[in-house]
């Protein structure tokens, strides 16, 4: 009983001060109104050297079509792991995805920038459709994607 104990106040220690040190971000879309199916959706995280950090959000089901994604799926190799617990359905045109991500604060204002890949079923590939640096300036100012996407902001 008191190797649980030790176990669990140990755990607690080393965890607790990585939480304080991260921060919910939500990263709002707002899709164009483009006349086509449920658009997929990566947005992942790369570093100021642009190497791959991590995935935060994939929107569309089918595994199939994440190859379409072509930026996210070059940097992950198409790993599946990269998006276990943080995925959710295509969103259609004219729609809008809000979700909410724990970033560490380390990550905001060191050159880290996020992008957002898309891709529509029987419409061209859309690599890099946001690109924007995390930054404090940057938070809750809205950027215009290329293609699919109306404006794309994040917010601590």
């Amino acid at each position: 009983m008191n190797s649980r104990i030790a176990l669990f106040a140990l755990t607690t220690a080393l965890t607790l001060p990585g939480l304080a040190l991260a921060r919910p971000v939500t990263l709002a879309t707002r899709m164009a109104a483009y006349g086509g199916d449920g658009a997929y959706l990566a947005i992942y995280l790369t570093d100021a050297q642009g190497a791959y950090v991590r995935s935060l959000w994939l929107a569309g089901p089918r595994s199939k079509y994440h190859r379409h994604l072509s930026g996210w799926y070059r940097a992950t190799g198409g790993d599946a792991s990269q998006i276990n617990g943080i995925t959710g359905a295509s969103v259609g045109a004219g729609k809008t995805l809000e979700v909410t991500v724990d970033l560490a604060d380390a990550l905001i204002d060191a050159g880290y920038v996020l992008h957002m890949d898309a891709a529509v079923e029987d419409m061209r590939e859309s690599p890099d459709e946001v690109t924007v640096p995390l930054t404090s300036a940057g938070a809750g100012k809205a950027v215009r994607g290329r293609r699919y996407v109306a404006d794309f902001s994040y917010h601590f």
